[in-house]
């Protein structure tokens, strides 16, 4: 491991750096490896979806253990709207003979966990209800450009039953392509092409799906993050005296058709009846024989789903450590603890390991080392059903979050391999890298850096996009936030994503959980302890360059006499000059240690506002609760992370209409950018 001594510390005063050595040094001999299994096993034994009485029991352990680790614990109770259980569902073969399918993963004899009585079968939370009998339809991927294929190659969707694989894009938008191509019902399998035996062995021998295994997941597709009844504002307890006016469900476009996940296992015995015209290049998956498009009048297919929708209560917890000097500036830190079934690697590997910081923490503490800045950790509810539980939160208090918070550091199933990873805002990318070298990485003679970087001047760090709890903080309020963590094998979203399969594959050694509390614990006190916030603005500016060079070149690619973003352009180039002399003259003043208490106040104040400068509140044209003109989760795959994301719509609608509009938008909140760090130059 190198040398915590030989490091210079991002926004430390170069009197106070020693100081802040040692609190590491004392905080990496603190965390206590062995207390990550004990809680991953309290929180992980039983199936505790949102709204089950098994998961008020993970909250109850959640508020306990923090509590004890002398965290002040706040539950933040709200009232959304889904689909509690999965309800009555059926699929059955009706012609040419009838055949009930199977809707839930086999018992393995050496997996003890998938037997458990409270285990439910696949469902995908709100689909619609209904019972129909119909036709069948293979669409590949179910993305919007394999329905249009189809309807190119004259396959009639209306009436029939759609069935899909899972990946390409989000399970919502294949149910939403589906319904709007006139589909009565759609099931939804993940093919042994993208995760079964044509990957590598199958559970319970290896990390890949077997011919029973289910992702469930949510459908929910409403243009905004969060609860669907109440965008822009949180979905209050109705019992609460404060009343939020909720929309009514039938306005919002939720799914009315049937829609349910099967095992590859019984997708075969649907698609071995087809007897359509072979699929395209490249719609084959990997079952073993031709995949065809259409399955024709002698094959019938069933879809029962009879699912109710209801308001829930979800319940956030957030534990605060109070800063010592800085009580009202923020390090957040946050990972959900709802799952689909025992969610060993997703997502409660992060909260293991964030309960088991809590504790380190929480020593530090009493023994007289609090952090300067207040560290909240945050447990968010109904993540699963559309990322509910922190989004309703960040409405909450979306005017205090946006003042107060340095950062938000997501981990959702920060601990399932033991690959460390990271995607980021800008400014946090330097802070995540240099912390990496302080912390060793478990069985080896190397740190935590070392092996992320490959031998390389610096890991690749990712940009941020959909599917988890940063999206509010970042993409609504403008707050700079990372997610990261150790991945590796996961049976996602099956009944198998248990201890056994934990203790298997995931992480045998269980070490990476104190191994990422470690380097999560050092990048926590380094933002929460620094007397200058530590962000590399100049970031921004090099960050900037390349997203819009990439822009420009997507669009050329359907508009050939597009000249550029010219003004959006040059005002990357002030805001480069701008921003070096800033992390110049930062460095040069704590170098000197020459900042009083006053100043730093001022200037740390007008570095949390930094961020705010891409808030623009017209938002975005696909959803205007989207607005950070920086980043936004792709809105046709749900997951990916569209950058520049105004401008990434025009090019995925291949027009050129709005850009002129954009490039000034673009450009103006660039140009805001430099002036806040003109205004910090002109302070130091």
């Amino acid at each position: 491991m190198g040398s915590l001594e030989a490091q210079q510390l991002d926004g430390f005063q170069k009197s106070s750096q020693s100081n802040q050595l040692t609190l590491e040094k004392d905080f990496l001999n603190t965390v206590d490896f062995s207390r990550f299994k004990k809680h991953l096993t309290a929180i992980t034994s039983d199936p505790h979806p949102a709204g089950s009485l098994a998961n008020e029991k993970v909250k109850d352990y959640i508020v306990k253990t923090m509590k004890d680790a002398g965290l002040d614990v706040k539950v933040h109770p709200y009232d959304v709207y889904l689909s509690k259980e999965p309800g009555e569902s059926l699929v059955e073969i009706v012609r040419p003979f009838r055949q009930p399918l199977n809707q839930q993963e086999n018992i393995e004899s050496e997996d003890p966990y998938s037997n458990h009585p409270d285990l439910w079968k696949g469902w995908n939370a709100f689909s619609g209800s209904g019972d129909v009998t119909a036709e069948v339809v293979y669409a590949n991927y179910g993305t919007k450009a394999d329905f249009d294929k189809l309807e190119e190659m004259g396959i009639d969707v209306k009436g029939k039953v759609v069935l899909a694989r899972y990946g390409g894009n989000f399970r919502g938008f294949k149910a939403k392509f589906a319904e709007a191509a006139g589909a009565i019902g759609l099931l939804i399998y993940t093919d042994p092409g993208d995760s079964g035996y044509m990957r590598g062995l199958t559970y319970p021998d290896g990390i890949f799906y077997n011919e029973s295994s289910i992702q469930r997941g949510s459908l929910l597709t409403v243009d905004w993050t969060g609860d669907a009844l109440t965008p822009f504002e949180p979905a209050l307890p109705l019992d609460g005296k404060e009343k939020i006016k909720r929309l009514d469900p039938e306005s919002v476009g939720l799914h009315t058709i049937p829609v349910t996940p099967i095992p590859y296992g019984s997708a075969k015995e649907i698609m071995v009846l087809m007897k359509g015209k072979p699929v395209p290049n490249g719609w084959q998956g990997g079952l073993p024989f031709t995949y065809r498009l259409e399955g024709g009048s002698e094959l019938q297919v069933r879809v029962k789903v009879d699912q109710k929708r209801e308001y829930v209560r979800a319940n956030n917890v957030v534990g605060t450590l109070r800063g010592s000097e800085n009580p009202d500036e923020w390090v957040i830190l946050g990972c959900h603890f709802d799952a689909w079934s025992f969610g060993s690697t997703d997502p409660n590997s992060g909260t293991a390991m964030l309960l088991s910081l809590s504790e380190t923490l929480g020593k530090l503490a009493k023994e007289g080392k609090s952090p300067k800045r207040s560290i909240l950790i945050a447990h968010w509810d109904a993540e699963e059903h559309g990322v509910i539980g922190s989004t309703e939160w960040v409405e909450h208090y979306r005017e205090e979050l946006q003042a107060k918070t340095v950062a938000y550091i997501n981990l959702d199933a920060a601990v399932s391999g033991r690959n460390f990873g990271a995607s980021s805002s800008p400014t946090l990318k330097k802070i995540i890298m240099e912390s990496a070298k302080a912390v060793a990485f478990p069985d080896s003679a190397k740190t935590v850096f070392d092996v992320w970087a490959k031998n390389q001047p610096e890991p690749t760090i990712g940009n941020l996009g959909g599917g988890s709890d940063h999206i509010a903080f970042y993409m609504h309020a403008g707050i700079p936030s990372m997610s990261g963590g150790a991945s590796g094998p996961t049976l996602y979203h099956t009944n198998y994503d248990n201890l056994h399969f934990y203790e298997k594959f995931a992480d045998p050694s269980f070490k990476m959980g104190g191994a990422v509390e470690q380097l999560v614990g050092i990048i926590s006190l380094r933002l929460a302890n620094a007397e200058v916030i530590p962000y590399q603005t100049s970031r921004y500016a090099k960050d900037l360059a390349g997203h819009f060079t990439n822009a420009v070149n997507q669009v050329k690619r359907f508009d050939l006499g597009f000249s550029g973003f010219s003004k959006s352009e040059e005002a990357i180039t002030m805001l480069q000059e701008s921003s070096n002399n800033l992390d110049e003259n930062i460095s040069n003043k704590l170098s000197n240690s020459s900042m009083d208490s006053k100043a730093l106040k001022g200037i740390n104040k007008d570095l949390l506002s930094l961020e705010k400068s891409f808030i623009d509140t017209k938002g975005m044209y696909f959803g205007a609760w989207y607005r950070s003109l920086y980043a936004s989760n792709d809105p046709f795959s749900g997951y990916a992370s569209w950058i520049l994301p105004g401008i990434q719509y025009e090019i995925e609608m291949k027009s050129s209409d709005r850009l002129q509009e954009w490039d000034e938008r673009y450009a103006a909140a660039i140009l805001d950018l430099k002036n806040k760090i003109d205004k910090l130059n002109s302070k130091l």
